[in-house]
């Protein structure tokens, strides 16, 4: 069975998807009416800007959303997903790929969302960090023995897990860590602390977002960050969605449900390779792929 993964925030680099738009007349269209819908050239900071100017949350999510979705167009015919997944913002991504979500919602849900995150990161300095060499759970009892807020955000893969929360919080906990084992317990460049607490705000802001979006029946299941569980109803995807931005991804749980309900090939589809990489590390028999244009033709 094929299923096709999208990325999250961070996979983007300068230049991204102006391969797309030069090999695939269809993408060119979709990439002008992006610039319409979020009322700023995208396209100019995607294809020439610089790493920095892509760093701006209101300009990664929509950048990665749009490199991820128009690919999956460009493929055609050999788009058949039997399932989808995406890694917190690449969620978004995946159900526009299966079918629940049209283009230009996905794409203003993805801009609506970048900006209330961006909010609740002002509201109060925040932060993430990487730990590695560490069972889960080792991790999820210092973060709860931890004094303020600090929980378990991202499961990557096992033995590598991203931490969320306040600033001191993060900073006490990255010490227990690495007296604890860790192999590494590095705060990562991030603007906040997302899938913690901390964006209840922000959470708040995109229910009211999502609850105003018409939401069709999907064409395959979506295996969803916050359970981990092949989903195909539309209410329970608006409300997992809506959780996702205080719950953690469990993309390890995902990967390992989506091999168990048959999956064979993880194609990546959208900016980068690091999904790919996980999904190796959960399970080394699993075979990855990258969506390319050329693979369209």
């Amino acid at each position: 069975m094929k299923a096709y993964i999208f990325p999250g925030q961070g996979a983007q680099f300068s230049g991204m998807g102006l391969d797309l738009y030069e090999k695939a007349p269809e993408a060119q269209h979709l990439f002008e009416d992006a610039n319409e819908i979020l009322g700023f050239h995208i396209t100019d900071i995607m294809f020439e800007g610089t790493a920095e100017a892509l760093k701006e949350t209101k300009v990664t999510q929509p950048a990665i959303f749009l490199h991820s979705v128009i690919l999956a167009k460009t493929l055609g015919e050999s788009f058949k997903p039997d399932m989808v997944a995406g890694h917190s913002l690449g969620e978004f991504s995946a159900l526009v790929a299966n079918g629940a979500l049209t283009f230009e919602d996905g794409l203003r849900l993805v801009s609506q969302r970048a900006l209330a995150m961006q909010k609740a990161c002002e509201l109060q300095p925040s932060t993430m960090a990487a730990v590695l060499g560490l069972e889960d759970s080792i991790v999820e009892q210092i973060c709860n023995d931890t004094k303020g807020i600090v929980v378990a955000a991202n499961y990557n893969c096992p033995g590598q897990l991203v931490i969320s929360g306040e600033i001191d919080a993060i900073n006490r906990a990255c010490e227990s860590l690495k007296e604890a084992g860790a192999r590494r317990a590095l705060v990562l460049p991030v603007g906040g602390a997302f899938h913690s607490p901390m964006m209840e705000p922000a959470r708040e802001e995109l229910a009211a977002a999502i609850e105003n979006t018409t939401f069709s029946k999907p064409n395959c299941p979506i295996y969803q960050n916050v359970t981990a569980s092949a989903i195909i109803n539309e209410a329970e995807i608006k409300a997992n969605l809506i959780s996702q931005l205080t719950a953690p991804v469990r993309w390890t749980q995902s990967v390992e449900q989506m091999i168990k309900d048959g999956a064979t090939l993880f194609t990546e589809v959208g900016p980068g390779k690091v999904l790919q990489g996980l999904v190796k590390k959960i399970n080394r028999e699993a075979e990855t792929a990258s969506a390319t244009i050329e693979s369209a033709s």
